[in-house]
């Protein structure tokens, strides 16, 4: 779970409801429902217009970078790949294949399947760089939506807003429906800005985030590999990986 993330939430959530009631207003004020739907059903609208419907599972499907985020250990996979290569030293290249079963990363296990088969170095790294290139682009498409619906969320609120005010000049004789008429033309406004400056564009770039860091790690991985084929020295691999980690790291390593 991020805590940066969920924090993130709460602080937004909390400051704009408690500057609301330090203002003297109520909190009811600015819960409606009409709004909401005005806005949030006009902008997944409008996403998925733009967007194929899968591209749209895959947004929704991401939003599990932002608020999860993917394991990522580094340090871990140097000492895994330091492992593998001191025993490819020892034993050959096909005693990789042994520790196959006890690889729970997918796209490791891969690329050590492919150097047990004896694939050139060159082709192990193209074919897992393609893998890579293929899953960051996928990503972005997917944070790309939300950018777009932090497009959409402001011009739909006024939207909301212009219905709201159609809604109270139609009822100009009847005093009694112009406050509801009113409370939604300003609040859709509110949501539609807030939803795309508060969540929409948040969440596209902390997904473009993870989404580089899963790359970090991938290219760690392959550098590691390709190292790995070429029968690299573990002392000079381990150098060579652990400058990606870093600084801080990189010396307590040094020392210890």
């Amino acid at each position: 779970m991020d805590i940066a993330t969920i924090l993130g939430v709460v602080i937004a959530l909390g400051s704009i409801l408690g500057g609301q009631v330090l203002e003297g207003g109520h909190v009811s004020s600015i819960l409606q429902l009409t709004a909401f739907i005005i806005v949030i059903g006009g902008t997944a609208g409008a996403i998925c217009i733009q967007n194929p419907l899968p591209v749209v599972i895959k947004a929704v499907g991401a939003l599990s970078l932002a608020f999860s985020g993917p394991h990522i250990d580094n340090k871990g996979t140097i000492k895994l790949i330091l492992d593998l290569a001191n025993l490819s030293r020892k034993q050959g290249l096909l005693a990789l294949e042994g520790k196959l079963k006890d690889i729970n990363d997918p796209f490791m296990k891969k690329g050590i399947q492919l150097i047990v088969d004896g694939t050139e170095p060159k082709a192990v790294h193209e074919i897992l760089e393609i893998e890579v290139e293929h899953h960051e682009e996928q990503g972005v498409i997917a944070a790309k939506v939300w950018e777009a619906a932090g497009g959409y969320a402001p011009t739909v609120g006024i939207l909301g807003a212009v219905l709201g005010l159609i809604h109270v000049m139609e009822n100009l004789a009847d005093p009694s429906k112009l406050g509801s008429g009113i409370a939604v033309a300003f609040v859709a406004t509110i949501y539609g800005v807030g939803a795309a400056n508060l969540f929409f564009l948040p969440l596209a770039n902390k997904i473009k985030l993870r989404l580089r860091e899963e790359t970090g790690a991938r290219n760690l991985i392959i550098m590691g590999l390709v190292g790995l084929a070429h029968g690299e020295n573990p002392r000079l691999l381990q150098e060579k990986l652990e400058g990606v980690l870093p600084h801080r790291e990189r010396i307590k390593e040094t020392k210890k």
